[in-house]
């Protein structure tokens, strides 16, 4: 058992959330009971994950992808109502982290992609360094492309450069297409990526690199879990990891 104080103090140590300008507030989100004893962690605060973690008896949740960010209009009505109901009415604490459990050396969703990718890192690139590059196994693009679709579970869309062999990867989980020119000045062969957007596929063709979109929830289902785990070994916590399927 833990207190939700040690809780939010021990992902505050970890993540140093203050060191990154993000769009959304990063830590405790929900303020629930004070003591933690059953932490469930998850890739999205949607209704479904809210209502396995009631289903357990959880009193934590620690997500990615929090409740709030820049641009909504504040109100609590709707979908926004329904969610903060079943967390108020459980007490359930939610914690969320989103650019500092994107970028955590060891429990941060590139880490972990990394390491189901079997590259591991070895540079950082672009703002906030929050891209990563790696050495990889002189791969052709199709065999990088088949690869990524066996370790995600998702067919990727891919633009192929100019069919050079890949020995340097660049990666960065979930929306991170618009990282693609600092990952090209970064000198990879490839970006692996969940989302693209118009641009991209006309900058590979003509900058040679290729490009994959590889799905924003596969490449980002690591770290939560990851962090999950850490947090129930540190503080002698209960942890699940719920798996919402999202095909985005």
């Amino acid at each position: 058992m833990a207190t939700t104080t040690s809780l939010v103090q021990c992902c505050e140590a970890w993540l140093e959330p203050a060191r990154f300008k993000d769009y959304c507030p990063n830590g405790l989100q929900v303020q629930g009971k004070p003591e933690v004893r059953r932490l469930v962690s998850g890739v999205t605060a949607s209704r479904a994950l809210i209502e396995q973690a009631i289903a357990w008896q959880a009193d934590a949740i620690v997500v990615h992808h929090g409740l709030f960010w820049r641009g909504q209009t504040g109100v609590i009505t709707g979908w926004m109502r329904e969610r903060l109901a079943l967390l108020l009415r459980h007490d359930i604490n939610l914690l969320a982290y989103h650019l500092p459990l994107d970028a955590h050396p060891q429990w941060g969703n590139n880490a972990q992609l990394g390491l189901r990718l079997g590259v591991s890192v070895v540079g950082q690139f672009g703002d906030q360094s929050l891209g990563v590059w790696g050495d990889a196994p002189a791969w052709t693009f199709d065999a990088l492309k088949q690869h990524c679709h066996q370790v995600l579970g998702r067919e990727p869309v891919g633009v192929p450069g100019d069919g050079r062999v890949i020995r340097r990867l660049g990666w960065c989980t979930g929306g991170a297409q618009g990282h693609f020119e600092e990952a090209i000045a970064a000198g990879v062969d490839a970006f692996v990526t969940g989302e693209i957007s118009e641009p991209q596929a006309h900058l590979a063709r003509e900058t040679g690199v290729a490009f994959l979109a590889c799905g924003h929830h596969a490449t980002e289902r690591y770290g939560a879990p990851a962090l999950g785990e850490a947090l129930a070994s540190h503080l002698g916590l209960e942890h699940r990891f719920i798996e919402v399927d999202n095909p985005a």
